[in-house]
């Protein structure tokens, strides 16, 4: 489908489940592909958010992969693998693990995070690039209500 040369009366009548996928699925594989370009995955990021008290972590505390996977279920995609990701981390010393089997940031971890995270603005920045806030704005409004209207929550 496209919508290229569709009058607005046509894109009325286009689904928005179907848009919304693609939506989806470009904006996944944009953002990853610009992390992979500086050397991160986005499951890696996620990882070292989920554990840095100076992030999502409330108190910094050591988290084990399916705690770490429960945490994040409501983004994970079925092909992020927690423990793969997690073992790349530990390779660079960006994480520890104790003997209970719980995840720990480093300092270098935590400096990572700090840097992967800078990269954050630009890739919003070009996905963003000629959209108005307020259309924005708008547009999630839009969602939001076709969500509820669903059954759904948001």
């Amino acid at each position: 489908m496209t919508t290229q040369h569709l009058s607005d009366a046509e894109l009325v009548a286009q689904p928005a489940a179907y848009w919304t996928g693609v939506a989806y699925e470009a904006l996944i594989a944009f953002t990853r592909a610009r992390q992979a370009e500086h050397g991160f995955t986005q499951p890696q990021f996620w990882l070292l958010r989920n554990l840095s008290k100076n992030d999502l972590s409330l108190d910094g505390h050591g988290m084990t992969v399916p705690e770490l996977q429960q945490a994040m279920s409501s983004y994970l995609r079925p092909e992020d693998d927690l423990s793969a990701e997690a073992e790349v981390l530990l390779e660079h010393d960006r994480l520890t693990r104790d003997s209970e089997g719980r995840l720990w940031i480093t300092e270098a971890g935590d400096a990572a995070r700090a840097d992967f995270k800078q990269h954050a603005p630009a890739i919003r920045a070009h996905i963003h690039q000629g959209i108005d806030d307020a259309d924005y704005v708008t547009t999630l409004k839009v969602l939001q209500q076709m969500i509820r209207n669903a059954g759904g929550a948001c």
